[in-house]
């Protein structure tokens, strides 16, 4: 659950690694919401990913695929709810008869997403429209404050985006490479990568050739690729 995960899984990697003069922490974040089993999707991802430029972004996908996104709730009505993520990104969130609400790690219901409340949402990415499979309420008492953004440069129109490596990136990762994975293996890996660096769109989650998986993120200048380890925890970005 997103609380549970915000309050006992996220750990701050106390190694430091210098980048151009300045020292970048690598933050260990693990998802430990459904199964592990991996539903892979039978397309592949192009070998060119174009960079999220304003708007909806544009990505290598044929079509929508699994991601989320994580922010404050701005606006609801009864099919939707609008957020603003930490970075000033604003995302729309579908529901759906078949959405699943948790309000920390107890089921919970539509009515717990209110203006001003942090979510967490799941599912189906489409630009900067994710149709809900599950919403992740946090509850305001007794919560842990929510994390900081571990460097997240937001999107500026005109802005050369951040060039910079934290972590550690598979040696042989190449940008288009792997495949597009689904369910619930696409939503461990995405709400792990969105607790380490929350701000941005997710909108597909990829398995590379060693195993790990990474996270598309659009919407912000940097991060743009989250890697996730087989066990859910960030280990490093560029």
């Amino acid at each position: 659950m997103f609380s549970h995960t915000l309050t006992k899984s996220l750990a701050i990697g106390a190694t430091a690694i210098a980048i151009g003069g300045g020292a970048y922490g690598i933050v260990s974040a693990t998802a430990s919401t459904g199964s592990s089993t991996a539903t892979t999707a039978s397309s592949t991802v192009a070998q060119s990913t174009p960079r999220f430029a304003g708007g909806g972004g544009s990505n290598a996908r044929s079509g929508p695929a699994a991601g989320g996104s994580a922010g404050t709730v701005a606006s609801v009505s009864k099919s939707s709810f609008t957020i603003t993520t930490s970075a000033g990104q604003k995302v729309t969130v579908k529901k759906t008869s078949s959405t699943n609400y948790r309000m920390g790690t107890s089921s919970s219901s539509a009515s717990a997403v209110k203006k001003g409340a942090s979510v967490l949402a799941l599912g189906t990415t489409n630009g900067t429209t994710i149709t809900a499979s599950k919403v992740v309420v946090q509850p305001t008492k007794g919560s842990a404050t929510t994390p900081s953004a571990a460097g997240v440069v937001p999107f500026q129109r005109g802005a050369q985006s951040t060039s910079k490596q934290v972590g550690q990136i598979p040696a042989n990762y190449s940008q288009g490479s792997g495949t597009i994975v689904s369910g619930a293996t696409a939503s461990k890996a995405t709400e792990a990568a969105l607790i380490a660096y929350p701000g941005g769109i997710v909108d597909r989650v990829v398995k590379l050739s060693n195993g790990e998986y990474e996270v598309h993120n659009i919407g912000v200048n940097w991060p743009h690729h989250i890697f996730v380890s087989q066990s859910f925890k960030v280990v490093g970005a560029n």
